[in-house]
Order: structure tokens, then sequence, then C-alpha cells
């Protein structure tokens, strides 16, 4: 029994001195903490959904997750390297807004004049560990060197497959403003960025960079990089220039947000909605594929291009099945959808890719 209590106490303290490492952040503190604490949607102990939001549906026991994550799924990895293309980020060339996806919720904007960047992850993993979470060859072509100096840095979440250290620490000196859910700029501080490089949103708060004009918005999800969740908010964010409008989505389960934001803030000239790593085990966290392209209709969104998927195995589906089931449900309901390798340039308002490239 002793024995076993020092082993308990050696892991214990162990993965303690572990989670004090870079890659895990560090919650909000001093004024930032107090500001958090004061939001609308910080109650209690932790920030709050719009509606009630359990992590898993009901009668779903993390047993049971465990089981299934133990089974063979069939196609659950490309077989092969996926086909991309390369495009040169630094002369892009056009009067329309063009972006360039890096699979999963990592993306390029090239608008109004101005770099925008949503999500970066190039670590090669989507987890704080190199083992696990690791993404499919000929899905990270890219680097930060790629990258030219960029005028907005979008963060919209926390988590390990959206807020990267490796990544966001070597772009620092390219960033000009990271603009970021409430908390998020505790861990972004802790990792070198200064404080007037990082505008934190709460839902519904503007900043603008020039003449582009960013609002947070509601999403239905989660935040947290440790054992304690909702220290930061998570959120949605609305583009908006002179001439054009764009709605990130960030992650999110289905809700009424979509629709409000959608008469609040709509039409879109582009939505770019998750689709991916769902599961009816968390279907409150994460849209199933059907809803992403039923909450573009709701955004009143002309083009919807579906991420967060063709990077990482982070559910329990074939790796092909979300982009297959929303491309089914957008013909379905008549919406346009743009289905782009990595690396290959969207022109929003132009010809976009629709090749369906996965088959």
């Amino acid at each position: 029994m002793l024995y076993l209590l020092i082993t308990i106490a050696v892991l214990a303290l162990g993965i303690y001195v572990f989670m004090q490492t870079p890659p895990f952040g560090q919650n909000p503190e001093g004024a930032r903490l107090e500001r958090t604490q004061k939001s609308p949607n910080y109650k209690e102990v932790a920030f709050r959904n719009q509606h009630f939001t359990p992590d898993l549906a009901e009668g779903v026991t993390y047993w049971k997750i465990l089981m299934a994550y133990t089974s063979r799924v069939e196609n659950k990895e490309p077989s092969k390297p996926l086909p991309s293309v390369k495009t040169d980020l630094k002369n892009i060339q056009s009067d329309k807004p063009v972006v360039v996806w890096f699979g999963h919720s990592s993306y390029f904007m090239r608008i109004e004049g101005k770099n925008i960047l949503v999500d970066p992850v190039f670590s090669g993993h989507a987890s704080p560990v190199t083992f696990f979470g690791a993404n499919y060859p000929g899905s990270n072509i890219y680097s930060v060197e790629d990258f030219p100096e960029l005028d907005v840095l979008i963060i919209t979440h926390d988590h390990y497959d959206h807020l990267d250290y490796e990544t966001v620490k070597k772009l620092q000196p390219k960033v000009k403003k990271v603009i970021t859910s409430l908390g998020v700029g505790s861990h972004l501080v802790h990792w070198g960025y200064t404080e007037n490089q990082i505008a934190e949103l709460d839902w519904s708060e503007k900043t603008s960079v020039d003449s582009l004009e960013f609002t947070a918005a509601p999403a239905r999800h989660f935040s947290g990089r440790g054992f304690k969740r909702g220290q930061t908010i998570w959120s949605s964010f609305v583009l908006k220039t002179p001439h054009h409008s764009v709605y990130i989505g960030g992650d999110s389960g289905y809700d009424t947000h979509f629709k409000e934001i959608g008469e609040k803030y709509g039409p879109f000239d582009l939505a770019i909605l998750e689709c991916g790593q769902y599961n009816e085990f968390w279907k409150y966290i994460h849209m199933m594929p059907e809803e992403t392209a039923q909450v573009a209709i709701e955004l009143k969104a002309k083009l919807l291009l579906p991420v967060h998927w063709a990077k990482f195995t982070l559910g329990l589906h074939p790796w092909t099945e979300p982009i297959e089931r929303v491309v089914k449900k957008s013909k379905e309901l008549n919406q346009a959808i743009t289905t782009p390798m990595i690396g290959e340039k969207v022109e929003v308002g132009g010809t976009v890719p629709v090749k369906e490239w996965w088959k």
C-alpha cells in the first residue's frame, strides 16, 4: 500500500510539473481576471453558454466514449498523403476577398488589402504532446515562414486545435494585432505577446483595424487547456468591411444564436463553419454536418466554406464523412458551397473550387 501511494504521488507530481510548461498557457489573473468575472457571460466560477450545454449527451458516459475510441473505424484516416496547393501567400493579387484554407480550422484571408490569419496550427499536432493528434500526411505543407506580415491574428478560443503554442510563438514578430475572445490574452502574454498587441472581446463587443470591423458573437462550446474549464470565453466573429461581410465560425454546437446572428449581421458573403469532429455523444458542442448546411442558410450566407476537418482525427467518424454529408445537405438546401484543397485559393464573389478532391 505504501508503494502504491508513493507511485500515485509521484505520478500526480509529474503531471502537475508537466502542466506548468508553456504549452498549457496561463489562465487570467489580476486585472484580466477581474474583467472576465464582470462579464455577463461569466456566472458563478466560469463562462457559460446562452443555453444549457452539457459536455456529453443524455445517457452518455466517459467510459462509453473510451470504449468507442478503442473500436475500429473504417477509413478513419487517409490512406495516402492529401493533395494540396502551395499558394504564394505574400503575393495574392485580387480585388475580391481571398481565403486560403490549411486544413482543420486554420485559414488565411486577404481582404481590403489586409492580411488575416485564423486559428493557425502548424506544429504538426493538435495537443500539448507530439504523440497525440498528429496531422495527416500532406496536410502540413505551410509554415510560419510562408506568411507575410499579419495585420490581424484571430484566435476564436483556447483549445489546442485552435490555439497552438509553437505556431503563435513563432508568429509573434509578424503580428500587428491579435483579436481574440475575452481572457485568451492571458495565454498570449504568458508566451511573449505584448498587451498592446491584443484586443480581447466579449460577445457583442467590437474593435476595428482601419476599415475592418470585428465583432465577437456567441458560440456554443467551451474552453480550457487543463483541468479547469471556462476561464476564457469562446466566440465566433463577424468581419465587416465597406464592401464585404464574413462570418468566422470557430467551434460551436447548433443553437438559436446562428439565426440571431444572421438577422442582426447578415447577409454574409461567406460563412466559414465547422463540419467535422462531431458525434452524437457530444452533439451540444459540435454541429452535425447537416446542421452546418442549415446554419449557412440561417446566417444568410451566399457561400459556405466547411472547415474543422481534413487535418486531424479527433472524432470517431471516417475522415471524409463530414465533407460528404455537408455537401449532400447543401445541395438539398440549394446552399452554395466551396470545397478547396488545402492551400487552394477561394476568391469570394468569383469562381470557387467545388471539386470533390477527397474521392
